[in-house]
């Protein structure tokens, strides 16, 4: 028999017993800052002018009330889609099809004024935020069949749906609900006055809907802290072994998980027609369904770190569209911004929980 060594010197990754919450907490702070240098290295291959595009992105936003009341604006829908999302996302349901969810909120929404285009009274507004609600959560509620008779895997049917929203979007806009006097272009009437959410802030776009996100977000907060149900979905999520054995129910989290989720994008979508936009239009899929994941994942799936992302994620869309402008910047570069950021998060927060081992190297003889 004849002997040969081998050397076996990779690394492996083992989870601390403990995380330290000053790591935690640093991590979204650290990620920003590294895709911030990524991307200014890629402004500079670009031939773009780095300073400029730092000015108008990450600092103009900020600099006149005028911006920030649009920041607040976008805040508004990425902080409740995220709040809803990161619940499921803690019981581990990936719910991926917000944007999808998103779309039924506005088109169930829609239905009130477009319908009733005579109708007045200030029960319009609200009733068309139920409603939208109601809408993402029906949507919603077909990928928890799926996923619970089925066993079909809830992040590609979610994220399927999602299409099947857009063209039913693109049907509605341009067939039975397309203005007739709009030129042609696919989108609904205007609706009339008490179809729209009241203004919260004089002077400026931000709506009363700022204020029921904030309070849903309080509420999430509650739920997840505070309630035993909203500890179900925890202790699922961390050990669904473990759940099973005491008896909690792994359909009733899918079920849970899902349509709180599609609840929330779908009153985010209501929000958004019966607010800035005040009419229907295939421009209502702006992808906040899918940003909203990265604003989950960058506040740490925290009902209070996720109001902290959400800002800091809104900043970015109005920054992004002023250094279209200022910068020249396309805007695939915006969106690599935002995807770089979600990666280097997850790097992060992946060395905060786990450490490196090194091993030494190991001599094994082969006969």
């Amino acid at each position: 028999m004849s002997a040969s060594s081998t050397l076996h010197f990779l690394p492996s990754l083992v989870r601390r017993e403990r995380a330290s919450l000053t790591a935690t907490l640093l991590a979204p702070a650290i990620a920003l800052v590294v895709a911030t240098l990524l991307n200014l290295a890629l402004y500079v291959l670009m031939g773009r002018d780095p300073a400029a595009v730092v000015y108008a992105m990450l600092l103009e936003p900020f600099l006149s009330w005028s911006s920030f009341s649009e920041v607040l604006l976008k805040m508004g829908p990425l902080l409740l889609i995220a709040q809803g999302l990161a619940i499921g996302f803690r019981a581990k349901v990936f719910n991926i099809g917000a944007e999808g969810q998103f779309i039924l909120g506005a088109i169930f929404a829609s239905a009130i004024p477009i319908w009733f285009p005579n109708a007045t009274g200030q029960w319009i507004w609200p009733a068309m935020l139920l409603l939208g609600a109601v809408g993402g959560a029906l949507w919603a509620s077909l990928t928890a069949i799926w996923r619970v008779r089925f066993n079909a895997n809830e992040i590609l049917v979610s994220l399927m749906l999602s299409l099947v929203a857009a063209q039913l979007l693109y049907y509605l806009l341009l067939g039975p609900w397309k203005d007739p006097n709009g030129f042609n272009f696919p989108q609904s009437v205007m609706f009339q006055y008490d179809a729209m959410v009241p203004l919260l802030i004089p002077g400026t776009r931000v709506n009363v809907s700022l204020v029921i996100t904030l309070v849903l977000s309080a509420l999430a907060w509650i739920f997840m802290q505070r309630s035993f149900t909203g500890f179900k979905l925890q202790v699922g999520g961390l050990a669904p072994r473990a759940a099973g054995y005491a008896g909690f129910s792994e359909s009733g989290a899918i079920w849970l998980s899902l349509l709180i989720g599609g609840f929330a994008a779908g009153l985010a979508g209501a929000a958004e027609v019966a607010g800035p936009l005040g009419q229907l239009q295939r421009s209502i899929s702006t992808g906040y369904g899918y940003a909203a994941i990265i604003v989950a994942y960058l506040g740490g799936l925290h009902p209070l770190g996720i109001i902290v992302s959400s800002l800091i994620m809104a900043a970015l869309y109005i920054g992004g569209d002023n250094a279209m402008v200022s910068a020249n910047l396309p805007i695939a570069a915006v969106r690599v911004f935002q995807g770089s950021l979600l990666l280097a998060y997850l790097i992060a927060i992946a060395f905060v929980r786990y450490r490196i081992d090194w091993p030494r190297a190991v001599h094994r003889s082969h006969s």
